[in-house]
């Protein structure tokens, strides 16, 4: 079925939503994949087109069978494709998460680095996700590379702390550095941020550059629309901040 391109395309964007079976799991009265299922339900209200999970999905890669089965239905149930992007706590190695048989099996969803090279390419909708997974927990530049466009609509994603000028000498400094430079580079008509806690707006205006925050701490997602007569608009919208105790504090 070939989609109605009078409507404008819906990507909900999220990150840092640490699924685990202690921490997350407490919050949500045992659930540790309920952050997650909180953002898919919430994109699937909206009729989203697309979820993106900018990093950190996964707190660890040391969580048991039964929450990673938690988790693949969680997504599968979404019915929405699922684009994953590994961060500094769940990267692509051999033992990761994303090997375990319950994930694999899911089929809406698509992991960037597994075994996606470096893009997503969704042909009816003429829209292309790439990014550069983390494959391991020592330090690299999310954007060092950049992709040409392939599709009308480009979203580049990264995992990593913003900075205006990366110091990439000084050493100890955060790691994972992305700076103004690097963002303008994509040329993407929208970059997905993950690795902050709280959403913002970040960059020089170039281009379009925003941290989703994660559920727990801010209680919001990114709606991204790419408007069917051209034109970009996000907005940061509210989950349900009952189910977040630690967001309710916050503007």
């Amino acid at each position: 079925m070939n989609r109605d391109t009078s409507k404008d395309i819906v990507v909900v964007h999220s990150s840092d939503i640490h699924v685990d079976h202690v921490y997350t799991a407490e919050i949500h009265g045992g659930d540790g994949a309920g952050g997650l299922a909180c953002v898919l339900n919430a994109a699937r209200a909206i009729g989203a087109d697309v979820v993106l999970l900018a990093g950190d999905t996964f707190d660890c890669h040391r969580l048991p069978d039964t929450l990673i089965d938690r988790a693949a239905e969680v997504i599968a149930a979404a019915q929405i494709p699922v684009v994953l992007l590994p961060g500094n706590h769940d990267p692509v190695m051999p033992d990761a998460v994303f090997h375990r048989r319950s994930l694999i099996e899911v089929k809406n969803l698509h992991i960037i680095g597994l075994p996606h090279d470096a893009a997503i390419e969704f042909h009816a909708l003429d829209l292309e996700i790439w990014g550069r997974a983390h494959r391991d927990y020592t330090d690299m530049i999310p954007f060092e590379a950049v992709r040409l466009r392939q599709t009308r609509w480009q979203i580049a994603t990264a995992h990593g702390h913003y900075v205006p000028t990366p110091d990439r000498i000084t050493r100890p400094r955060p790691s994972w550095l992305i700076g103004d430079a690097d963002l303008a580079a994509t040329g993407a008509d929208y970059v997905a941020l993950g690795h902050w806690n709280a959403p913002a707006k970040v960059g020089d205006g170039a281009v379009a550059a925003y941290y989703s925050g994660s559920p727990e701490f801010a209680g919001t997602f990114n709606v991204v629309r790419l408007g069917a007569a051209g034109g970009v608009s996000v907005m940061r919208e509210k989950l349900d901040i009952a189910r977040y105790p630690y967001a309710a504090d916050l503007p």
